[in-house]
């Protein structure tokens, strides 16, 4: 089994990165920290150092000194679980998920996993059931379905619905096939740019400016972390777009936040005009969504040459399931996760990883391959697309192997949790006490310079490079 160091070091050179620069990281703590069979701490402990690692080398490509980069993995595994921590004048969060999501039961004696915190998806599997949106109603129609073909039928209607699957019976489909032959974080020129230059600023992203137009945990974590090292990050949402209030505020630390309509003529003026002096543009749209609209990766790129354009999706740019809808639940349920946590705790059906792991590993991947592109394009230029999907971090994490015995670790309360992991700020909604960022820098600490803000609080402008 793989050490956390080999398993970074494989993360970084696989992206171009220098291993020399490995020297410099220090991994602390020991697996398990959370009850799984699976190496989740790990799994948070190497993706966000992959990211300060990122930062750090920027920093010395733009003329500071080298620095040391220290992730310890309890501190990692509860930011992983960030959410769950927050609180807001002093009150936890609210229950995490809608009243119908969730496991339920098939005809043919299958496991389906609805995830329907969004109405619009609530709405549509309501709809193809005929049924009222409570657990009882859902559960008797979908007694008449078969397990597979429900999860057909749901998406086909609008909605987001996962089959339970064993390991083996995911890799048999098409769409695990492809992934097979994907890298975790695909990083590729796509067209030609002179190099930019960096700004000038006292942080390793200091002065670059990131349009951030993703919503729910993986995408929204990858541009707080980028603003952890100091980029500038605007959240572009529109205002009636459904969202998840608790982590808008858990990954709005640090990012400014408008609400532009892209379906109409003016507000896609205004995002040209935004991406026109933009250095990266991270998206977790549905395939395809934003291409309909003018803002594809080569229309981005035509924009705006020299472009970093990072793409997140559910199940990967290849293979058939390409455009298919996912979040992490569904993903964990269909990929093998909930079948094998399951079967390792000796229950009968599904039991999820202790922590959105799958969303959380994936958004530190994109900031990683963020910062590794845009450091190629300072180098030799060029416009570059990183795609990343919550999938493919699923193989990976599954790929890094089983822990025995791990299931019998006590999980981690609110009072395990030391309190440097921890701040308090004042921010838009009120009192926060927060995870800090795990990946602490020695020369250039991480920090959110700017508190979380309800949506649509700043203007479509960038602030001055001062």
């Amino acid at each position: 089994m793989q050490s956390p160091a080999d398993i970074l070091s494989d993360l970084w050179t696989s992206a171009g990165g220098d291993a020399a620069a490995l020297e410099r990281v220090h991994l602390t703590g020991e697996e398990p920290q959370i009850p799984s069979s699976f190496r989740v701490a790990v799994a948070g402990q190497t993706t966000i150092a992959a990211a300060g690692l990122a930062a750090a080398e920027i920093w010395r490509l733009r003329g500071g000194e080298p620095q040391d980069v220290t992730v310890d993995m309890r501190h990692a595994v509860v930011e992983c679980r960030s959410e769950r921590y927050l609180r807001l004048d002093d009150k936890p969060p609210p229950p995490a998920w809608d009243a119908i999501a969730g496991v339920y039961k098939t005809g043919d004696n299958s496991f389906v996993r609805c995830h329907t915190n969004f109405p619009h998806h609530r709405d549509a599997v309501c709809k193809l059931l005929s049924c009222v949106p409570e657990r009882g109603s859902v559960q008797a129609a979908l007694m008449q379905w078969k397990g597979e073909d429900f999860e057909t039928a749901a998406y086909a209607a609008g909605g987001v619905v996962a089959l339970m699957r064993s390991c083996d019976e995911w890799s048999a489909l098409p769409q695990a096939r492809a992934l097979a032959e994907l890298p975790l974080v695909s990083i590729e020129k796509i067209g030609d740019a002179p190099p930019k230059q960096w700004p000038q600023g006292d942080r390793p992203l200091a002065g670059l400016r990131v349009l951030d137009l993703s919503r729910v945990i993986a995408g929204p974590v990858a541009g707080r972390t980028l603003a952890a090292h100091g980029a500038d990050v605007l959240l572009v949402s529109g205002a009636g777009l459904p969202a998840i209030p608790w982590l808008t505020i858990d990954t709005g630390r640090g990012k400014l936040t408008t609400f532009i309509e892209l379906k109409s003529e003016a507000g896609r003026a205004q995002l040209r005009e935004l991406l026109k002096d933009a250095d990266i543009f991270s998206q977790g749209y549905r395939p395809h969504a934003l291409a309909a609209l003018g803002f594809s990766p080569d229309e981005a790129a035509q924009i705006n040459p020299g472009i970093v354009y990072v793409t997140l999706s559910a199940y990967g740019h290849a293979g058939p399931w390409a455009g298919r809808r996912g979040f992490d639940s569904l993903v964990q349920t269909t990929t093998g996760f909930n079948h094998a946590e399951g079967k390792a705790a000796g229950i009968d059906g599904p039991k999820e990883l202790p922590a959105q792991m799958l969303d959380h590993a994936t958004g530190y991947l994109m900031a990683f391959g963020a910062m590794m592109a845009r450091a190629r394009q300072a180098r030799e230029g060029g416009s570059w697309h990183v795609r990343v999907s919550l999938a493919q971090t699923g193989r990976w994490l599954w790929n890094l192997g089983r822990l025995e015995g791990g299931l019998n670790t006590r999980d981690l309360a609110g009072e395990t949790i030391h309190p440097v992991f921890m701040e308090t700020v004042q921010s838009g909604f009120g009192t926060l006490t927060a995870v800090r960022h795990a990946a602490v820098l020695s020369k250039t600490p991480a920090h959110w310079s700017r508190p979380a803000m309800p949506l649509g609080s700043h203007p479509p402008q960038w602030p001055s490079r001062s």
